[in-house]
């Protein structure tokens, strides 16, 4: 008769048939009146179909006919409440089932979670302070009630934390709370701290030992991350690309690039493979060894665009680097044909053809980059500020620069373009205003040179001589302010 009526619900919640599967259960029921599973199947189906006052009431039954188990219970029905899409309906039913059982801690705890849910903080936190004075060293309340303060009052949720672990230091899962608290906090050596106590209780667990290596990392700790990494190595539990990744990481730090190669060499696979081959290639270009690196990227199988266009700027960035601007161009010009409308492919081919002398097909990239996002103030910026360096097309190119500062007001490098566009059309007040602005916001050398033009040509040539030579302190060997001061020295 069981199994014929449990084949029944089922097939009645298969179905979607609400009301018969409400029925069978209520036939089930009397046959097995005192059963609380019963009355807990058919409670979640009730609410399921918004039928709250009967979910209540069965929710009810299992709390009365199963006190052997009533904070378990609390604790189930506030996981199946806490699903309910009505947050506030669901509070008011959890309270209401608490109320007869003031001494149970879990019915505080289940009406401090739903009212944590309904975002009635105020109500969690005295309920859950009512779960904690019944029991006291109960973990879930001391985790909820410092979850709560980590909101509103972090030093408090934290001082919680802290005392509660301090009184039982073998809490694991109230220390591992703390340790994370801390961790989000930024507070990286005591987070270290604790987690270092859970590594000595749990020898075992690799992710506690990268957990440490991580933040030994952020602590600038390089030989307790490399150990700490090593460990999770060993252990062999967690994922050895995602722990060679990081030693790969580290060894960069440390400016050992041919370890960081070989780390980055021994992962076979996953999320970190990709990455870790364009890092390779980058290090292998530091080193000199470009035709190397051009190769490991030439070698990848790209998984999708996005990749496929961060293989192309890569190499073209390591060909920049070496000055080979031709060799740049190619890669990008070869990269825009599987990819013709890939902006930032679009905006570097133009850089790399202005660099070259090919005016004419920078211009050409610059518009097509234009027509595709009308918004895109880098573009406008680019071909006026290329105008106007070459002193061409002097007010189409303030028109442009001008274009791109209205689409990015804030931006002190397309500041510096339309300071740098009115010095080129004489309007030297505007000029000094415009570069004064830029230079507050980035004393750059760049803008600085642009600035001691426009105050020269305005005639404040003692200011102008005094901010070069500030800015020629700061940077000796810059060829910009070299060559201004080349051209004003008395």
């Amino acid at each position: 008769c069981r199994e014929a009526m449990a084949s029944m619900i089922l097939s009645a919640l298969e179905s979607g048939d609400m009301d018969k599967s409400i029925s069978s259960l209520r036939l089930w029921q009397e046959l097995e009146p005192d059963a609380p599973a019963t009355s807990r199947v058919l409670a979640s189906i009730l609410l399921r179909g918004g039928k709250l006052e009967h979910a209540q009431a069965e929710f009810a039954k299992v709390l009365q006919n199963d006190t052997a188990h009533t904070g378990d219970n609390f604790m189930q029905i506030a996981q199946t409440l806490a699903a309910y899409p009505d947050k506030a309906a669901a509070l008011s039913m959890m309270s209401a089932l608490a109320q007869p059982y003031p001494k149970v801690a879990e019915a505080h705890w289940a009406t401090a979670e739903l009212a944590r849910l309904a975002n009635d903080q105020a109500l969690a936190l005295a309920e859950v302070r009512q779960a904690r004075n019944l029991r006291p060293e109960w973990p879930p309340a001391v985790s909820l009630e410092a979850d709560l303060l980590l909101k509103s009052a972090p030093q408090q949720g934290l001082a919680v934390l802290h005392d509660y672990v301090a009184k039982y230091p073998n809490a694991t899962e109230v220390r591992s709370q703390y340790a994370r608290a801390l961790l989000e906090r930024k507070q990286y050596a005591a987070s270290r701290d604790e987690f270092n106590v859970l590594a000595e209780q749990n020898p075992d667990n690799p992710e506690l030992a990268f957990a440490i290596a991580l933040i030994s990392l952020q602590l600038n700790d390089f030989a307790g991350a490399e150990t700490q990494l090593k460990a999770a190595l060993n252990k062999g539990k967690k994922d050895q690309d995602t722990v060679q990744y990081y030693l790969g990481q580290l060894s960069e730090a440390k400016k050992s690039s041919s370890e960081a190669i070989a780390y980055y060499q021994a992962i076979k696979g996953g999320e970190q493979f990709f990455v870790a081959q364009l890092r390779i290639a980058t290090l292998l270009a530091e080193q000199g060894k470009l035709s190397e690196a051009r190769q490991v990227l030439q070698q990848q199988k790209p998984e999708n665009n996005q990749q496929r266009a961060q293989l192309v700027l890569i190499e073209a960035q390591l060909l920049r680097d070496a000055k080979d601007y031709a060799a740049a161009l190619r890669v990008l010009q070869q990269g825009l044909e599987k990819l013709p409308n890939h902006p930032a492919l679009l905006y570097e081919a133009a850089m790399m053809a202005d660099k070259v002398g090919k005016f004419e097909l920078s211009e050409q990239q610059l518009r097509k980059l234009m027509q595709l996002n009308p918004q895109d103030a880098n573009a406008y910026n680019a071909l006026g500020y290329s105008f106007l360096e070459r002193n061409v097309r002097v007010d189409e190119g303030v028109a442009l620069v001008e274009k791109a500062l209205q689409l990015a007001p804030d931006d002190v490098a397309i500041m510096d373009s339309v300071g740098f566009g009115y010095y080129r059309s004489g309007k030297w007040d505007d000029s000094v205003t415009l570069l004064r602005r830029a230079h507050a916001g980035n004393p750059d050398p760049e803008i600085a040179m642009h600035l001691v033009q426009a105050l020269w040509a305005r005639g404040d040539k003692a200011e102008a001589q005094q901010l070069l030579q500030d800015s020629l302190k700061a940077h000796p060997d810059n060829q910009q302010l070299l060559s201004v001061r080349r051209a004003i020295a008395p």
